[in-house]
């Protein structure tokens, strides 16, 4: 019979085993992709991965893949049977923390804290060069590849949703398309899901501040602007990124993104209309 203190065995495949608290959640640091839904996480999350992945291998190549999962086989365990509870406790944190470093996946799925919003985390990649790109592709085609993701948001810079923490962020983050000989015109884009302590009017007010102190050049175009400032806070975390052709890729829907643009088709029309001279028609 064995002893009280001996672990038995664990499985660690398949997904089961605990979860280990904070590791498939949105945090301050990472760099990755919102996608809004409608009421379908799952099918999103799907439908993201092989949409993310399908154009990643174009601009980045195929992902490769370790054989090895980074975490213990079965063999393995049944060896480790006889060892003390602590010893084996300590080799299980060690083999955890060796999965999480070799295991850099392109994308990861995690929690973002609001309902009908996942966040695909990046690993080695430039999450707005590829958002980009797909938009670009999807309003050229006019294929549609997903039916329930809404809005792909790349996140390139995330940090504390406080209005402090936000503006020290930002006044470095904004430089590389603000602080330029060249002045730019912009708009700001800002929604909160789950905070309810920072005013939009406010946030707004003061990302247009840094914006003109870094080039008083710099105008605002709600337009048409070169380009986006997107900031999303969810809970305790702000997530941002400078975008292009926000206007033209339907505020980075892939559902709208893909339909024909009727407003230009009118003003052809009425231009077509315009030239048409009116023929008189005559009964007899």
């Amino acid at each position: 019979m064995k002893s009280t203190g001996k672990r038995g065995k664990k499985r660690y495949g398949g997904g089961q085993g605990k979860r280990w608290r904070g590791s498939r959640e949105l945090e301050v640091g990472m760099q990755g992709v919102l996608i809004t839904c409608n009421m379908n996480e799952r099918k999103c999350t799907s439908e993201a991965f092989n949409l993310l992945s399908e154009y990643a291998d174009v601009l980045y190549g195929p992902e490769k893949v370790s054989k090895r999962n980074g975490l213990r086989e079965d063999s393995e365990e049944e060896e480790e049977e006889d060892e003390d509870v602590e010893a084996a406790l300590k080799r299980e944190v060690e083999q955890l923390k060796g999965a999480q470093v070799k295991q850099q996946r392109r994308f990861q799925a995690l929690e973002s804290g609001a309902n009908n919003v996942i966040f695909i985390k990046t690993h080695n990649l430039e999450s707005d060069k590829l958002v980009h790109h797909i938009l670009s592709d999807l309003h050229t085609t006019k294929k549609k590849k997903s039916r329930v993701i809404l809005r792909m948001l790349p996140v390139t810079g995330t940090c504390k949703a406080f209005q402090e923490d936000m503006l020290k962020f930002l006044s470095t983050f904004l430089e590389p398309w603000f602080k330029t000989p060249n002045a730019a015109s912009y708009q700001i884009v800002f929604k909160a899901r789950n905070s309810s302590h920072n005013k939009r009017e406010d946030i707004i007010k003061a990302i247009a501040g840094l914006v003109g102190k870094l080039n008083p050049k710099n105008k605002v175009d709600l337009t048409s602007p070169e380009l986006t400032i997107i900031v999303e806070v969810i809970k305790a975390v702000c997530c941002v990124s400078v975008v292009r052709d926000y206007t033209l890729f339907r505020k980075y829907n892939v559902q709208e993104v893909v339909k024909e643009d009727t407003t230009l088709q009118a003003t052809m029309l009425t231009k077509t209309n315009k030239k048409c001279k009116p023929v008189s028609m005559f009964v007899f």
